[in-house]
């Protein structure tokens, strides 16, 4: 037991157990409980002060030296040894004369007796304490968690662990797409082991990168040969005995030998706190780095100063700068830090600073490189720099974190800003026009066709007098879009005002239509979102309400039962799958197939309707009941109770099938001709759930009466005693169109397949929002009879296609949340006081 403390002449207790007397003043003992990167540092910076006055012992849970915890991926990718990471060595304690009590962590400390104990049990006194404990892996409590075989990445024990599991090769899985899983699974992946990744987010390091930068991380680590499951939530950890694999919660099994738990980090302050210091999310520390208790400092991960928690290097090192001028008197608050990420991923650089999740008030400045895998995006809100992402050439990071730090008026740099710092400072010529006028005519202008800048002015000059008309003629811009900044430009030089402005683009977003953005989604293979953006070279990181549903439309259409249906894309209603109303709440339509209902169906929604005070049911015009005044929280016990009578989502809310509106035919009408209330009910279980481009309506009448009234509906069979008259492209709203007549069939198989195939030409080439009214008068009903009825195999072809889709579509997405999925776009909201 060693009890000295203090800078005078003391008693004192001996190696020996003997009592005895400092025969020096001793000088002021510093006890530092952590051998990590910060409570090394700060030893440092403390011995650079004032080195002859303190004494220090230093306690660490790991037998090792102090080493650089951030170099540990090099250490398992075998880029590095470990002694090619270690900061301080043996020496650097001997010759400041530092007792390292190593493999011996502190677990209590006596503030009262100013000792701290440690696990072997040795007690010893201090002056000042530093408590530099780090940080916890966190560790989701599944069922499996403690099976052998788990572990978290944290520390050279965890290496050497995964150095052993791969030896042997097999499966790993990764649990966490941040920062530290992903060096964990490269690691692996170099070690020879297969990898999966899970990630409950929908993009990786959401923290640190936006969509854009996200998507393009996951791409090129799949090219490398992991696989990236986001959106993936774990359910268990499963093995008999030791970890066999791991299952998630859409029940998925991913087997592995080895799960590498890396979801996150949290202050490590249980000692802390059972020594009664004040702790809030970390130990609470002053601008000099001491906690509640005078005598006691903590500094790192583990301290929360302003409110604030860090889990970045640097202001490790700013904290440790103010502990140690505090410690020997000299005034120096830390006053927090502004931090930045700049990283490189598995050997991909990233970098990332400030507020980047845009909004209100902020403006975006986005450069995409597709060919190069290059993507920047500068935020501001006025003409100051307030965030940054940089993916794949991070070199301007630093200059954009010092604008930002700094709060520089970028207003003469705005238009040169994202070119970067050699640019704004003159490296590039300061007139964009003069520069594309000065190019050679054999300049290449468009990398994906070859096309030179003599050629798009020949193309100009033969009268090719918009973008889309140069485009049309010698196809510069025409793939990917990047180039589209100079064509314009050229069109510009070359024309003047003469320009002539092309089709509408599909937003602000783009310089694409929709039907460019649609072939080029089927052309290139595009899969998501992110991917679409990126390659088209959006002007915007994340699109905006106008493009977003469109595209996620697009490729739900595009990929049936690959695309993950993207719920942030969706109107509130489509998320909420109900209407909501102008006081807040939400109306219900439960599905009456053809509008017939039965005594079980009618019971559940009064009793629906009792049980959750509806204020109002009524008969819609397409012959369903509408229940009013649902509170959004309530959704799912209402669909619950529907869905236990047999009803499933009517998608009166939804851009897809609404209804199926029928009259009783020739069952008990006697002016009836066909079963079309029979046929009507067939065409709503054939088409229910199909999403389109807009809402989508059907009706069958029985004779020509037509009390169905179908020639007002999107596709409308009139029934006649011959067959069946189809009909397309009505409209009853706001501009009433009647049906154009597509063709007559003798049978209601015909019927049927000329339906499923015409909503299928429908969704395939209709734009995002054109219902079939607007689409028939652009494209004409002879090119629409041309594709349905000239050639029998690409009618039955279309048809085949769209009963393919449906077979992802036909799920009843009130099923799903009343099981539990995005459970939390329900909840209840209290208001703010």
């Amino acid at each position: 037991m060693d009890l000295q403390t203090g800078p005078d002449p003391v008693l004192f207790i001996d190696g020996e157990d003997s009592l005895a007397i400092s025969p020096v003043a001793a000088r002021q003992h510093l006890v530092v409980i952590g051998n990590g990167m910060a409570g090394c540092r700060a030893v440092e910076e403390l011995l650079a002060r004032d080195g002859a006055n303190w004494r220090v012992t230093i306690f660490g849970a790991e037998p090792h030296v102090n080493y650089n915890r951030i170099m540990l991926s090099p250490v398992l990718a075998g880029e590095k040894s470990f002694d090619e990471i270690v900061i301080n060595p043996r020496a650097w304690y001997d010759d400041n004369g530092i007792e390292l009590v190593a493999s011996d962590p502190v677990i209590a400390i006596d503030r009262a007796a100013c000792t701290i104990t440690s696990r072997s049990g040795r007690t010893i006194g201090y002056d000042r304490l530093l408590i530099a404990t780090g940080s916890d892996p966190f560790i989701i409590p599944v069922p499996g968690h403690d099976l052998p075989g788990v572990i978290s990445f944290r520390d050279m024990n965890d290496v050497e662990t995964m150095l052993t599991a791969s030896a042997t090769g097999g499966s790993a899985v990764v649990i966490g797409g941040g920062l530290l899983g992903l060096e964990a699974a490269h690691g692996l992946t170099l070690r020879g082991m297969n990898v999966t990744v899970l990630h409950l987010m929908p993009t990786l390091m959401e923290r640190q990168l936006d969509e854009a930068a996200g998507w393009l991380l996951k791409s090129a680590l799949e090219a490398r040969g992991q696989v990236i499951l986001t959106g993936a939530d774990t359910a268990e950890i499963f093995g008999e005995g030791r970890v066999e694999g791991v299952r998630l919660k859409d029940g998925r099994k991913i087997p592995a030998s080895l799960v590498v738990m890396a979801v996150g980090i949290r202050p490590s302050v249980r000692l802390a706190r059972e020594a009664g210091l004040a702790v809030g999310r970390g130990i609470q520390v002053d601008d000099h780095m001491v906690t509640s208790d005078a005598r006691v400092l903590a500094v790192g991960e583990c301290v929360e100063h302003d409110g604030q928690v860090y889990g970045l290097v640097a202001p490790l090192w700013d904290m440790c700068r103010s502990l140690a001028d505090g410690l020997v008197g000299t005034a120096n608050p830390y006053r927090g830090s502004v931090t930045s990420t700049k990283l490189k991923v598995s050997g991909i650089d990233v970098f990332s600073a400030g507020d980047f999740s845009g909004g209100e008030g902020c403006e975006d400045i986005v450069l995409r490189d597709a060919a190069r895998g290059i993507y920047k995006r500068v935020v501001l809100r006025g003409d100051r720099v307030v965030g940054a992402v940089l993916y794949g050439d991070t070199a301007d990071g630093s200059w954009y974190f010092d604008l930002l730090k700094k709060g520089t008026d970028i207003a003469d740099l705005r238009d040169v800003l994202i070119y970067g710092q050699a640019f704004a400072a003159g490296g590039g010529p300061a007139d964009p026009n003069a520069a594309v006028a000065a190019l050679p005519a054999d300049a290449e202008i468009c990398g994906c066709n070859g096309v030179t800048k003599g050629q798009v002015v020949e193309c100009i000059g033969a009268g090719a007098a918009s973008l889309d008309a140069v485009r049309q003629g010698c196809k510069a811009s025409a793939s990917c879009g990047s180039c589209t900044g100079l064509v314009e430009t050229l069109l510009a030089l070359t024309l003047g005002e003469a320009v002539e402005s092309g089709p509408k683009t599909m937003c602000g977003c783009t310089s694409f239509g929709h039907d460019d953005v649609r072939q080029a989604i089927v052309a290139q293979g595009m899969r998501s979102i992110p991917e679409v953006m990126q390659r088209l070279h959006w002007s915007t990181p994340d699109g905006c309400s106008s493009c977003r549903p469109a595209l996620n439309y697009y490729l739900l259409c595009a990929l049936p039962g690959e695309y993950v249906d993207d719920q942030q894309s969706r109107f509130v209603n489509e998320r909420l799958h109900a209407n909501i109303q102008k006081d807040g709440t939400y109306s219900v339509v439960p599905r009456m197939w053809g509008g017939l209902t039965n005594p079980r169906e009618l019971r559940a929604i009064a009793d629906v309707v009792e049980k959750f005070n509806a204020p109002m049911v009524k008969v819609t015009g397409g012959q369903r009941l509408d229940i009013f005044g649902i509170r959004k929280e309530d959704l799912p016990a209402v669909w619950a109770d529907l869905n236990a009578a047999g009803m499933v989502s009517g998608h009166a809310y939804g851009k897809s099938l609404r209804t199926v509106k029928t009259c009783v035919g020739s069952e008990w009408c006697r002016f009836g001709t066909q079963d079309s209330t029979g046929l009507g009910v067939k065409a709503e279980r054939m088409t229910w759930g199909s999403w389109m481009p807009h809402k989508f309506k059907i009706a069958v009448s029985g004779c020509p009466r037509n009390c169905a009234e179908a020639t007002i509906k999107d596709f409308g069979i009139v029934c006649v005693d011959s067959g069946y008259e189809l009909h397309v492209g009505g409209n009853g709203g706001i501009k009433v169109r009647v049906t154009d007549l597509l063709c007559k069939v003798a049978t209601e198989e015909e019927a049927l397949e000329h339906c499923a195939a015409f909503i299928q030409l429908y969704r395939e080439e209709a734009r995002y929002l054109e219902r079939t009214a607007p689409w028939i008068e652009r494209v004409g009903l002879p090119y629409i009879q041309e594709r349905l009825l000239g050639d029998a195999e690409e009618r039955a072809a279309l048809a085949e296609r769209f009963h393919h889709s449906q077979t992802f579509s036909q799920d009843d997405p009130w099923r799903q949340r009343v099981e539990g999925a995005d459970a939390h776009l329900h909840q209840h909201l209290e208001p703010a006081e």
